[in-house]
């Protein structure tokens, strides 16, 4: 089932690569028009060894018939992200939808490569460094907020939006090392919030988990990972189509949603025609 958002406006934050890539395709296949930020503008600068630029995403989103814009941005700058804001609104006048994908913290997993090269992602908290945290946090957490509020204060006096926060079960169980479940469980809660202010307006946010997403990071460790119920990250893209074209989206603000699930609901299947199972807790 392919949705239709011909004429929506749509933001997503963070989509050089990975799942922010993936949702940037999955509305642009839907008619909607993209914007896309992110750091990565020029080919070869490698973020902790991975490849992807902003160029990149809107090449492969106008492949797929869908028209895509790129605005180079730091969302731990705020000037860089009222920038994006208001570039949008001059040029669209709106904005329909909002995906805060954008997150730091998970890149130098590996730390000290040039001298004593150390894994130190699932170290405790007592030996983590404390960039991962304010990382997680500034570029991720805070990031959220103030991109919302900037999309919040056209979408209130429109009486229409949808922003999406994308999270994960580490929110809700202990998931590799502290910073990172505080952190998403400081997203979870920021939605539930917001989606309390916002409901009066007529616009609904939620916090939406992937399940395995088959990103570049994932498929280079993909001896690792049993790939048999992964997602791609368009997959990811095709469930915020699905929420932004239901005229019931308020019965779900406020709420975590699951990307399989979403599927199963509103009846589409990943890129390659498979139906991925939703992971609960138990499976993690």
């Amino acid at each position: 089932m392919k949705f239709d958002l011909s004429g929506k406006v749509a933001l997503v934050t963070g989509a050089s690569r990975g799942v922010g890539k993936g949702i940037a395709l999955g509305l642009g296949e839907c008619g909607a028009t993209v914007y896309v930020t992110g750091r990565s503008t020029v080919e070869g600068q490698l973020v902790d060894g991975l490849g992807g630029t902003l160029q990149q995403t809107v090449n492969e989103v106008e492949k797929l018939g869908g028209r895509c814009i790129a605005i180079p941005c730091d969302h731990s700058i705020d000037e860089q992200t009222e920038t994006v804001f208001r570039q949008i609104y001059e040029e669209q006048g709106r904005i329909d939808i909002l995906v805060n994908n954008v997150w730091a913290g998970y890149q130098f997993m590996l730390e000290n490569l040039d001298t004593n090269p150390e894994f130190t992602w699932e170290k405790p908290f007592w030996e983590q460094p404390r960039w991962r945290w304010d990382a997680m946090f500034q570029a991720g957490v805070r990031a959220h907020y103030v991109s919302s509020q900037l999309a919040a204060r056209s979408m209130v006096p429109a009486r229409s939006g949808l922003i999406v926060n994308i999270s994960f079960w580490a929110a809700q169980m202990y998931m590799a090392n502290v910073a990172y479940g505080v952190s998403k469980a400081a997203t979870d809660k920021m939605v539930r919030d917001m989606a309390h202010e916002l409901t009066p307006h007529q616009v609904a946010a939620v916090s939406l988990y992937p399940g395995l997403v088959r990103t570049e990071g994932v498929m280079r460790a993909a001896h690792a990972f049993d790939l048999s119920n992964s997602e791609s990250p368009q997959f990811i893209g095709r469930a915020i189509a699905a929420l932004a074209s239901d005229p019931h989206i308020l019965h779900k603000t406020g709420k975590v949603l699951i990307a399989a699930d979403l599927a199963l609901e509103y009846g589409f299947k990943d890129i390659d025609g498979k139906q991925p199972r939703p992971l609960r807790r138990e499976d993690l």
